[in-house]
């Protein structure tokens, strides 16, 4: 028992190291680079500054005509929409491919496995949006977030479905409830575990995306959080004070919504891992 004490102990002991070496370090030295003047923050030194320079900050919002506040609102409008139209078609999705087991259910298990392994096409992509002329727009954005978020959301909602006894649809049957009216009103509300995990899982994925809006989305007026970055980082020079002090402040936003939800976050993942 001592034995197993002892390799339960430095267990926790590396376990606070290495969290410590990957998460920890990091954080401080871009705190202490978004502190420091443009010229002790391009040495990338880890020791504390000089004199502190809070109004990086305040910079950092000046930037482009407050660029940075524009880009707030178009990644937390893009992030608000797609999540929500993930958590209703996915969860529909989910409860339909868990309660089947047809043929046609199959076919499209495997076309959603497809999705989370074939990367998107870029080109034909833009090709298709130009032809419908909903390039550039936030529509367009949101719907492509959604498409590339849909398979995994679903089998999310798939396996925590698998958790929820039939008996409780077949009692709802009995009392005259139809297939819309079972699902929103007694199986949508004991999906909150699962939807806390999207929330989250989507909704920091949305939001922290460089790639997509890059492509699709194109233009200052239409910046998102990411995009951002590239004001201060340039072919000749970088302020890297000012980089490090916008990705401190795009962080907050998320760093909240986890520490709002992050309780239901396991028992989203877990559950439905017991039954097949």
């Amino acid at each position: 028992m001592k034995k197993k004490k002892k390799l339960t102990l430095l267990g926790d002991i590396l376990g606070v190291f290495f969290a410590v070496v990957i998460f920890i370090i990091p954080f401080y030295f871009m705190l202490v680079t978004a502190l420091k003047s443009e010229k002790e923050a391009n040495l990338l030194s880890i020791a504390w500054p000089s004199k502190l320079h809070l109004e990086n900050f305040v910079e950092v919002f000046k930037t482009n005509n407050y660029m940075l506040l524009t880009a707030f609102k178009n990644s937390s409008l893009i992030t608000v929409f797609s999540v929500a139209i993930l958590i209703i078609t996915s969860s529909m999705a989910g409860y339909v491919i868990q309660r089947r087991h047809d043929k046609a259910v199959s076919i499209l298990q495997a076309i959603l496995m497809m999705g989370l392994m074939i990367p998107a096409a870029i080109l034909p992509t833009i090709s298709l949006l130009q032809k419908l002329h909903i390039y550039k727009t936030m529509f367009s954005m949101v719907m492509i977030e959604v498409a590339l978020q849909l398979p995994f959301t679903i089998m999310l909602y798939r396996g925590f479905m698998a958790s929820i006894p039939r008996e409780l649809e077949e009692a709802a049957r009995i009392d005259g409830c139809g297939k819309f009216q079972t699902f929103f009103q007694i199986i949508l509300p004991l999906l909150k575990p699962i939807t806390a995990t999207v929330i989250i899982l989507d909704a920091v994925t949305v939001f922290n995306d460089f790639t997509n809006p890059l492509y699709f989305f194109p233009g200052n007026e239409n910046a998102t959080v990411q995009l951002t970055l590239y004001n201060f980082k340039g072919q000749f020079a970088s302020s890297y004070n000012l980089m490090f002090a916008d990705i401190l402040i795009i962080t907050i936003p998320m760093f909240i919504l986890f520490l709002f939800f992050n309780k239901r976050i396991v028992a989203g993942m877990v559950a439905g891992s017991v039954k097949g």
